[in-house]
C-alpha cells in the first residue's frame, strides 16, 4: 500500500462511523452526564507515567536528551506529530518542537546549518522545528531519528498531506519587529521521506497568524486551517496546483451565511446549540504576509464567524473535525464539525463540565470511529487526559497523563494496532497498544 492509498484508506475507516452516526439531540450545555464506558477503568501505571486501560500497555519510543542518529539530542516541547507511511511497514513519525528563543546568545538548537529558516546572532538556529522518527510499525522498533526542520519558532501543531508531507505550524507571531532575522508565523512542509534536515521554506501564501493545526481535504488539494487565538477564525488555502503548496493560491476565512460575524463561542449569550446546522460561505482575504498581525481582525471586519481558540483539526470521510479549546459556555472545549461540499458547520460537542471533556487539544481518529482528544489544560493540579469522542458525541476516558504535562500529536499507525502520543515536556514519544475492538459505548452517569 502505498502513501496516498494508506491515507485515503485510512481516513474513510476511522470516520465512517462518524459520517453516518445521528448527532445527539440534547445540548451539552445542559449538564446532563455525556460520557460512556470506553474500555473501562484507568490503571495505575506502576511507572508513573500514563494510566491505561486493562489490557493496555505503552513502549517509550524517544525521550528528552536521547542521543539521535544524527548526533543531536532529542529537544524538549513535543507537541503535534503525524504519521505517513514508508516502504513495507516503515512509517514516518515527524514530531513537533514548540521551542520560544531565549535571547540573541541561545544555544537551545545545536543546528548550524544554512537550511534552517532563521539563526540568532550567535549562529545557532531558532530552538523549534521538527524530528522525524522512522518505526517499525510491526515491531515498534525505532530505526533512526534525525532533526527534520529546523531555525523556526513555536511549532505546535500541523497535519499529514496525502502526498507524504506533514505540514509543521509555528504558532506565533513575531520577526523583524522584535529584532529578529525573519518574520515568524508560518506553515513550513517536511517530507518524510527526508534522511536529515531539509531546507526550511515558508509557504507565505498560506497566511501568516498564531498557526494551529492543518488538514487537506485530498479530493481538492485545499489546506483547512485552524487559529489559536480566543478570536480566531477558521481559514482555508486553495493552492493554484494541487499538491504544490509553494506556488501560492488564495487565502480565505469562513462565514455563517446571512449571519455576519457569527460567534460559536458561547460565552455571553449562547447562540450555537450541539447538532445546530449552519451554511457558510468564504471570504477571500489579501496580504496574507499580515505585517501587523490582523488577518483575524480583517477577515473579521469582511464578516468571518470567530471561534475560541481553535486547535486539534482532522479530516475524515468527507468531513473534517477540530476543537475549539476554550469555546462553550463553561469554556471548557468544543468539537467542530465541517463538511466541505455542502459548506455546513455544526456544533458536534460542547462540555458541561471537567470530567466529561476539558481543554481539548490535538485530536485524531480511531480505525473504530471514535475521536481520541488530547485534553491540554494547566492549573494547580494538572490532570489531562487522553479522551475518547463515540459517533454520538459522548465521551469516556483512554488514558490518563500521570505527570505535570499534557498529551500531544495522538496518531494512529497505518495497521491501526498502535497509537503513538507525546508527552510534551519532558519530551516522551510513545506507542500505545491494546485491544481497541473492545470499546463499550454503554453510557455511565
Amino acid at each position: 500500500m502505498n502513501r496516498r492509498q494508506f491515507n485515503k484508506n485510512l481516513i474513510s475507516l476511522g470516520f465512517a462511523g462518524l459520517a453516518q452516526s445521528i448527532l445527539p439531540s440534547t445540548s451539552f450545555a445542559s449538564g446532563v452526564a455525556s460520557r460512556v464506558q470506553g474500555y473501562g477503568a484507568l490503571l495505575s501505571d506502576p511507572n508513573g507515567l500514563l494510566d491505561l486501560p486493562q489490557g493496555f500497555s505503552y513502549k517509550v519510543l524517544s525521550r528528552l536528551g536521547d542521543t539521535m542518529s544524527d548526533g543531536h539530542k532529542v529537544p524538549d516541547d513535543a507537541d503535534g506529530m503525524g504519521v505517513i507511511a514508508l516502504e513495507g511497514d516503515r512509517i514516518a513519525l515527524v514530531r513537533n518542537h514548540e521551542v520560544m528563543p531565549k535571547g540573541a546568545t541561545d544555544t537551545t538548537s545545536p543546528i548550524k546549518s544554512d537550511l534552517a529558516y532563521s539563526l540568532l546572532p550567535n549562529g545557532h538556529a531558532m530552538g523549534g522545528g521538527t524530528t522525524t522518527l522512522i518505526v517499525n510499525q510491526k515491531t515498534n522498533e525505532v530505526e533512526r531519528q534525525f532533526w527534520s526542520v529546523a531555525g523556526t519558532i513555536r511549532n505546535c501543531a500541523g497535519g499529514v498531506t496525502p502526498w507524504g508531507s506533514w505540514l509543521t505550524c509555528e504558532e506565533i507571531v513575531i520577526g523583524k519587529k522584535e529584532g529578529l532575522e525573519k518574520d515568524h508565523g508560518f506553515v513550513f512542509e517536511v517530507p518524510a521521506d527526508s534522511d536529515g534536515l531539509v531546507k526550511a521554506e515558508p509557504l507565505v501564501a498560506m497566511g501568516r497568524f498564531n498557526h494551529e493545526a492543518a488538514c487537506v481535504d485530498p479530493n481538492t488539494g485545499i489546506v483547512y486551517m485552524t487559529e489559536d487565538r480566543k478570536d480566531s477564525l477558521f481559514y482555508r488555502f486553495i493552492p493554484k496546483v494541487q499538491g504544490e503548496l509553494n506556488k501560492g493560491g488564495q487565502l480565505q476565512a469562513l462565514v455563517v451565511k446571512d449571519q455576519p460575524k457569527f460567534d460559536t463561542r458561547n460565552w455571553h449569550s449562547p447562540s450555537f446549540a450541539v447538532n445546530q446546522t449552519l451554511s457558510t460561505e468564504w471570504v477571500d482575504l489579501d496580504n496574507p504576509e499580515s505585517p501587523d498581525d490582523d488577518l483575524r481582525v480583517r477577515g473579521h471586519d469582511l464578516g468571518a464567524a470567530v471561534f475560541a481558540r481553535g486547535e486539534g483539526l482532522w479530516w475524515g470521510d468527507d468531513e473534517l473535525y477540530f476543537t475549539c479549546t476554550s469555546g462553550g459556555a463553561k469554556k471548557l472545549g468544543q468539537v467542530m464539525r465541517y463538511v466541505p461540499k455542502s459548506g455546513q458547520l455544526s456544533l458536534f460537542l460542547e462540555s458541561p463540565d471537567k470530567q466529561t471533556f476539558n481543554f481539548g487539544d490535538n485530536l485524531t481518529v480511531a480505525p473504530n470511529g471514535h475521536l481520541i482528544v488530547c485534553e491540554d489544560q494547566y492549573g494547580s493540579i494538572v490532570d489531562n487526559k487522553l479522551k475518547g469522542i463515540t459517533p454520538k458525541g459522548l465521551t469516556y476516558n483512554l488514558a490518563g497523563v500521570r505527570v505535570q504535562t499534557e498529551p500531544a500529536g495522538a496518531c494512529f499507525s497505518p495497521d491501526g494496532e498502535t497509537l503513538y502520543v507525546n508527552l510534551y515536556s519532558p519530551t516522551v514519544t510513545l506507542a500505545i497498544t491494546g485491544p481497541w475492538a473492545s470499546v463499550s459505548e454503554a453510557e455511565v452517569s
